[in-house]
C-alpha cells in the first residue's frame, strides 16, 4: 500500500498492510534523531522518510501584513498570542505569557487585528499536496476549531473557562471571530487543493487527567455548534475527521461520532477512561484512533527494553481489526532518550504487520 492508502484504510476502521504512523517531536530529541540517523539538521523529510511516517501536513501560509506590534523577548503571532523561550535541564520550550486580552470588553475585541482570509497562500497549500501526493495529506492541526486552549493562550484558561459558563461577551465574539477566519480558510484551502487532501484535523482539550475539563452541558451549548462547522466543512469534501484532544475525553466521544468525526486523536492511557483496551472495547466498531503512545511514560522515563514491550502491548490490543495509527500522544519531549524513541518506531515497523 502505499501511505496515503494505509492511511485511509486505517482510518475506516478496515485492515491495511501494516499500521500507519505518525511523528511529532520537540526541536530537541528532533536533532538527536537527525543526528542518529546521519541526516541534515534541517532535513525534516529525510527523518519521517526513515521512520516511516505516513502522515504530511498543509497549510496555507500567511502572506498578509503584520498586524501585531513586536515585543522584546516574546515572539508574536498573527492572531495576537504573546510566547516566550522557558528552558529547562533537557531543552526549553515556547510558553504562552502576557495575556493580551485578560481583561478586553466587547469594544476592544471587536477592533483586535485578526487576519484577512485573502491573506493566504492557498495555491503554495496546493503544490504542498502535489509535493506530498504519496502520503497522506492532512490539513489542519490540533489549534483547527479550537476553543478552549486557543482562547486561553490570550486571554488566560482561567479567564476563559469562567467566560464561558457566564456567556461572557467579550470572550464569546473573540470565539466568533476567530473561528469564522480559521473555517474560511480552511475551506478556501480545500477548494484550491481540488480533492488532494485526504484528512480534517482539528482539535479541542477537554479532559484533565482525572476526567472532563467542562460539562457536558457546557460542551453542548458553546463548543460543539463550533466544532460541527467544522465537521460539516469536511464531510462537503468527503473527507474524514480527526479530533485531537488531550486528558480524559473519552466522556466526549459518544458527541464526536454523533456529529460525524471518524478518528480521534492523543489518547493519553495514563487518564481515566483513556486506556488501550477501554478505548477499543468501547469505541471500536465507531472510531478509528491515533496516538496512544504516551509521551510523559514509559518513552520519557523507561528503559529499552520497557519501551519495546509497551509498544508491543499497545499494538497488540489496538491492532486487532484495524482502525488504528501509530503516533505518539503528543510532541516527544526532549528528556526522551534517543533510542527510547528509536526503539518506539523500529518495534512499530516489526510488530505493527497484518497477516
Amino acid at each position: 500500500m502505499t501511505s496515503k492508502e494505509r492511511v485511509l484504510t486505517a482510518f475506516a476502521r478496515e485492515v491495511p498492510d501494516r499500521v500507519p504512523m505518525n511523528y511529532f517531536a520537540n526541536p530537541g530529541i528532533d536533532k538527536r534523531l537527525k543526528q542518529h540517523y546521519g541526516l541534515a539538521e534541517n532535513d525534516r523529510d529525510g527523518l519521517r522518510e526513515r521512520l516511516g511516517v505516513d502522515f504530511r501536513e498543509i497549510s496555507a501560509p500567511y502572506v498578509g501584513p503584520k498586524l501585531h506590534a513586536e515585543v522584546p523577548d516574546r515572539t508574536v503571532d498573527m492572531w495576537g498570542i504573546h510566547r516566550r523561550w522557558i528552558a529547562h535541564s533537557s531543552g526549553g520550550y515556547w510558553d504562552y505569557c502576557d495575556f493580551p486580552l485578560q481583561h478586553a470588553d466587547v469594544e476592544t475585541v471587536s477592533h483586535w487585528p485578526m487576519p484577512d482570509p485573502d491573506d493566504f497562500d492557498y495555491d503554495a497549500a496546493a503544490a504542498q499536496c502535489d509535493l506530498f501526493a504519496p502520503y497522506c495529506v492532512v490539513l489542519g492541526n490540533p489549534g483547527l476549531g479550537d476553543v478552549i486552549n486557543s482562547t486561553g493562550m490570550i486571554r488566560t484558561m482561567e479567564q476563559t473557562l469562567v467566560d464561558l459558563m457566564i456567556d461572557e461577551p467579550a470572550t464569546l465574539l473573540y470565539i466568533k471571530r476567530k473561528t469564522a477566519v480559521q473555517l474560511e480558510v480552511a475551506r478556501r484551502t480545500l477548494e484550491t487543493a481540488k480533492g488532494k487532501i485526504d484528512v480534517l484535523w482539528m482539535g479541542e482539550d477537554l479532559g484533565t487527567q482525572r476526567g472532563p475539563l467542562i460539562s457536558p452541558a457546557l460542551y453542548q451549548k458553546h463548543l460543539r455548534p463550533i466544532h460541527q462547522q467544522f465537521v460539516d466543512l469536511a464531510k462537503a469534501f468527503d473527507l474524514p475527521v480527526m479530533v485531537h484532544s488531550c486528558g480524559s475525553s473519552s466522556w466526549a466521544f459518544d458527541h464526536f461520532i454523533d456529529m460525524g468525526v471518524s478518528v480521534v486523536d492523543t489518547l493519553q492511557p495514563e487518564a481515566k477512561d483513556m486506556s488501550p483496551a477501554y478505548l477499543k472495547s468501547r469505541y471500536g466498531d465507531r472510531l478509528a484512533f491515533h496516538g496512544c503512545l504516551s509521551t510523559a511514560g514509559v518513552v520519557a522515563y523507561g528503559s529499552y527494553e520497557e519501551t519495546v514491550q509497551n509498544v508491543c502491548d499497545t499494538l497488540e490490543i489496538m491492532m486487532p481489526g484495524g482502525g488504528y495509527a501509530f503516533a505518539p500522544t503528543h510532541q516527544l519531549q526532549d528528556n526522551s532518550p534517543t533510542e527510547n524513541v528509536v526503539a518506539m518506531y523500529e518495534t512499530a515497523h516489526r510488530c505493527g504487520v497484518y497477516g
